[in-house]
């Protein structure tokens, strides 16, 4: 099988259609040499701090509980991209306590982590595919904008970036091409007779993922998936916990050029640069936030937990731990977790917002929503 020096690389031509030109990508499944020092140091860095990363994830008890929230902070920055906005708490909390006017975009952050849950739960028995993409695709998709858009079926029709068709910033191959572009792409993932090094890998495929732009929707926030879903799949991590929306979104403009370059200039070093740095940065704010998190986790437990009296200790160590997993509540959830009377329950969360542990979001007398402030202000600084 042919190999291809990284500099080299051609991204593929215009193809005149009706009225507008499309682009066609070249195919990728082939050896690939990664030819330029600054790009073999990157990738050298991106993978010793994907490695600390695995790493320090097994080291911290209930891990599970954070990764949660890493999947809520990524569905709510991912979906952002694409012009929704939702905050973390509103994430956090039931559809009921949404505003009625944010409650679609609530709706689609909340399809995201579904998306998540189930395509990374769904690698036990299905290998990263096109059916698991269509499938994921389907979940994304469900019950928001772009539902009528063929949820779970790669596109018939050509779609584009931009405004209209003759005016687009981009314009995808034509939907012709499509049944070999994407099978090109899934034996581009399992190729096990090429050498290449799995971030490099996973760069490229979110590159020709996003240019192939398969399904009529929801491409930007699948082709960001499919990154983590890489990951997972080739076991680079045990645990889900890099995501790189909110690198991307923090650096927007570069994201779009670097994508275009590749296109419009057949450099594709510049944006696996970019995308490497991306790995680098992520993995050290998530090694980051995982420190945090267990500096807040003992100074509580420590510092505060021993102030309450015997009796009610008990509850107030059931309250923190379900706040790692539930960190925006009500007092009628405590309740029911506790099984408890109303006061006690409503004591009790005065309890922790006296001791800075919580804070009331609503500024309400009644149905007010109390959240772990700081393990939460973790992620939104990650």
């Amino acid at each position: 099988m042919k190999k291809l020096k990284i500099s080299e690389f051609q991204a593929g031509s215009f193809e005149r259609q009706f009225q507008y030109e499309s682009f066609l990508p070249v195919l990728i499944n082939h050896g690939w040499i990664v030819d330029e020092s600054e790009l073999v140091t990157l990738l050298d860095d991106a993978n010793r701090r994907l490695g600390e990363l695995n790493a320090f994830s097994q080291l911290v008890p209930d891990i599970d509980f954070f990764i949660s929230m890493h999947i809520t902070k990524e569905a709510t920055t991912s979906s952002r991209i694409e012009g929704t906005r939702t905050s973390l708490e509103e994430a956090l909390i039931k559809v009921q306590d949404v505003a009625l006017e944010r409650r679609d975009d609530w709706q689609e952050v909340h399809n995201y982590i579904a998306a998540v849950n189930y395509s990374v739960n769904r690698l036990a028995t299905l290998p990263l595919s096109n059916r698991l993409l269509k499938e994921t695709h389907r979940i994304l998709m469900q019950g928001v904008r772009g539902e009528h858009k063929n949820p779970g079926e790669f596109r018939t029709s050509q779609n584009w970036i931009g405004t209209n068709l003759k005016r687009a910033t981009f314009v995808p191959p034509h939907p012709d091409h499509l049944p070999r572009l994407m099978g090109d792409l899934e034996s581009f993932i399992h190729n096990e007779k090429i050498h290449v090094p799995h971030l490099i890998r996973a760069g490229i495929l979110h590159y020709q993922f996003e240019t192939i732009h398969p399904f009529l929707d929801g491409n930007g926030r699948l082709g960001r998936l499919l990154i983590a879903l890489y990951l997972a799949h080739h076991h680079l991590l045990s645990r889900p916990a890099l995501y790189l929306s909110d690198f991307f979104e923090r650096n927007r403009a570069d994201y779009y050029d670097y994508l275009t370059m590749v296109r419009t200039r057949n450099n594709l070093s510049m944006w696996l640069r970019f995308f490497l740095t991306g790995v680098q940065e992520t993995a050290e704010r998530s090694i980051g936030v995982f420190r945090g998190i267990l500096a807040l986790k003992e100074r509580i437990e420590q510092e505060i937990i021993p102030h309450f009296h015997t009796r009610r200790r008990k509850h107030a160590k059931i309250l923190l731990q379900t706040l790692y997993q539930r960190p925006v509540m009500t007092i009628k959830q405590l309740r029911e977790i506790l099984e408890v009377q109303p006061n006690t329950a409503s004591s009790l969360m005065n309890d922790f917002v006296a001791y800075g542990i919580l804070k009331e979001m609503t500024g309400n007398k009644r149905n007010r929503l109390f959240a772990f402030h700081d393990y939460i202000q973790l992620f939104r600084d990650a």
